[in-house]
């Protein structure tokens, strides 16, 4: 038995076909976008989805998609190169903050990603509930400013 919420759901916020809606895709289903005026609308839109699709593939013979399911196999070390410039710039911005270079690029990082760096408390960090609690704010156009 297919359990919708085991599946990967994100929900965004955009216009489409000239609408500001949320948009439901399944990371499982890449073919499969769901349409509605709120998060809660578009995300119950894409559990239906999933049960229908399984309910389909099933009759078919065909083998449901299972869950992917994220692994923990990362070390938290990354290795990069950056331009001498935006090196200078992150190093003064951490000096100017009064933190190590590193604790500014992780809170830089988090802060464009959505993830509060600060909660080490064991619970998913937001951008995992997102679909389930809130849209991500649209970006506005490249050239608008």
């Amino acid at each position: 038995m297919t359990e919708p919420r085991e599946y990967n759901i994100s929900v965004r916020r955009g216009v489409f076909d000239g609408e500001l809606l949320f948009e439901a895709r399944v990371r499982e289903l890449p073919d499969i976008a769901e349409y509605a005026e709120t998060c809660p609308a578009a995300y119950a839109l894409a559990l239906d989805t999933i049960e229908t699709t399984a309910s389909i593939f099933s009759e078919s013979g065909r083998q449901m998609p299972a869950p992917h399911v994220p692994t923990d196999d990362y070390s938290g070390r990354v290795t990069l190169r950056l331009p001498r410039s935006l090196h200078r710039s992150l190093s003064e911005a951490a000096a100017d903050e009064r933190v190590s270079l590193n604790q500014h690029i992780v809170s830089v990082l988090g802060y464009a990603c959505g993830h509060n760096t600060a909660n080490n408390s064991g619970h998913p960090a937001p951008s995992r509930l997102i679909a389930q609690t809130r849209a991500p704010q649209q970006r506005a156009p490249a050239g608008n400013g």
